[in-house]
């Protein structure tokens, strides 16, 4: 049985400031770029339709004021939310494209409401160039909820966004996985004093995105389901800069779809969402088809025959556990576990399987100490000329990661510091592909990605 994607948009930019006093953020042509591409055909996915946002306009906020949008973007949230259980009461599976990372609220909350009605915990994969953990016990102000998402659906910050229905947390701080943050993130120390789980790109690329996928899925084994949240600025900026904060440092396109091929090929993964990519400076096109060549390789094991439907793990703890009976399909003695909806309490059969998470284990580096790129008030660091070779190397282990995040080379005859891929389905083939074979080392100004026609570069793009 085939799982059926079902694509909504949620071209949402309320979590971003501005990037010039007179513009607004360009992440909410998102889904249409992306769609321009034939996504939907490629997947062969129900159109789920478009959630309009509310007009963007901050008005006269100033540090201070708390989030900006804030109304906004829970009543939004409240609606998304809304629509996200309605895909998953059909039996299908969520696509949601951005957007900015606000959108996860929205996300969050049909998740808490998922698991209120499953009598099970919800868990998290935020797979992210940036903590986005930014809230008022760790910095001055806070401003904008693209960039204080993450500390939001754990239940940090004012509670007309932390707690949407008196739901607080969305997501305890236990069942969250975070992976792909730059090693110097500002908030890194933060993550470890909640008890979230984290795996850095150093990290990451020490053991690799297939079992970086594998030992998500054992860090959420006593959930009973999980979201997957996508920023695709956890893509290095050298092949991704169309993004409010591109930050050097990032995985490459081939890493992304391993990865997401890995989280999705299961029916305890919920749904994914996908944010933050700017149009504004994609003018050919051409990032866009590379991110639909990627998301549609990456969730070719949701798709494929013989995928199974979502399947929720209750919660042995719970005070009202889901019944078993027997499945009414065909003449198929079968047994199934019946779950409420998330939405209105009905029941529906899911048919049992067989987890099979493998866990890894790698080691996450401390290193220095650096600024975020989405301070309120702050400018976006200009990307680094040289970007580490590794990049479009391999995407399989290079070796262990030593005390100061440095990754050793491996000598098994494929070059310095190489290692053999890691096997994964058919790659993406059809597009450009042009993005993941461009020399990364020692990029010079010739190489570097061209200024948009105003004059200004994807690097000043609105800062969460």
């Amino acid at each position: 049985m085939m799982r059926r994607i079902a694509v909504l948009d949620a071209p949402s930019n309320l979590g971003l400031r501005p990037p010039t006093p007179t513009s607004v953020p360009g992440c909410a042509k998102a889904p249409g770029a992306l769609r321009d591409q034939g996504l939907l055909a490629r997947l062969r996915a129900r159109d789920a339709g478009c959630l309009t946002p509310p007009r963007y306009d901050p008005g006269d906020w100033r540090p201070g004021d708390g989030v900006c949008h804030a109304r906004e973007i829970a009543d939004y949230s409240a609606a998304l939310a809304e629509r996200i259980g309605a895909i998953i009461d059909r039996g299908e599976f969520p696509l949601v494209l951005g957007g900015d990372c606000s959108i996860l609220l929205g996300s969050a909350l049909a998740m808490h409401r998922l698991g209120e009605a499953v009598g099970g915990r919800i868990g998290l994969v935020f797979v992210d160039g940036h903590s986005d953990f930014r809230h008022p016990g760790n910095a001055s102000y806070v401003g904008a909820a693209a960039g204080e998402d993450l500390a939001l659906v754990t239940g940090r910050g004012q509670a007309d966004l932390a707690a949407i229905e008196g739901r607080r947390p969305y997501f305890r701080d236990i069942d969250v996985v975070v992976l792909g943050i730059r090693a110097q993130d500002e908030y890194r120390l933060d993550l470890q004093a909640a008890g979230i789980t984290t795996r850095p790109v150093p990290a990451l690329r020490a053991e690799g995105a297939a079992r970086t996928a594998q030992w998500a899925h054992e860090q959420l084994a006593d959930c009973a389901g999980y979201w997957v949240h996508i920023d695709v600025d956890v893509l290095d900026p050298a092949v991704m800069p169309a993004v409010d904060a591109p930050d050097p440092g990032g995985i490459a396109f081939a890493e992304l779809e391993i990865l997401l091929a890995g989280l999705v090929d299961t029916p305890h993964c919920l749904g994914v969402e996908l944010t933050v990519f700017d149009p504004d400076y994609d003018p050919d096109g051409a990032y866009a088809a590379e991110i639909v060549n990627t998301v549609v390789a990456g969730l070719r094991p949701v798709s494929a025959p013989g995928a199974l439907p979502p399947r929720l793990l209750p919660d042995s703890s719970a005070a009202t556990a889901p019944t078993v009976r027997a499945s009414s399909a065909g003449n198929s003695s079968v047994r199934a576990l019946s779950v409420p909806s998330a939405r209105r309490g009905n029941g529906r059969p899911e048919p049992p399987i067989m987890p099979s998470p493998v866990p890894a284990s790698a080691a996450v580096p401390a290193p220095e100490d650096d600024d975020d790129d989405r301070r309120p008030g702050g400018g976006v660091e200009a990307r680094a000329e040289g970007v580490p070779p590794a990049l479009l190397g391999s995407v399989g282990p290079v070796g262990p990661v030593d005390a100061v995040g440095v990754v050793a080379p491996v000598a098994d005859g494929t070059g310095p510091g190489l290692a053999a891929p890691e096997p994964v389905g058919p790659p993406a083939s059809a597009g450009p592909g042009l993005l993941r074979r461009a020399p990364l080392a020692g990029l010079g100004p010739e190489d570097s990605p061209s200024a948009t026609d105003d004059g200004t570069s994807p690097s000043t793009a609105g800062i969460a």
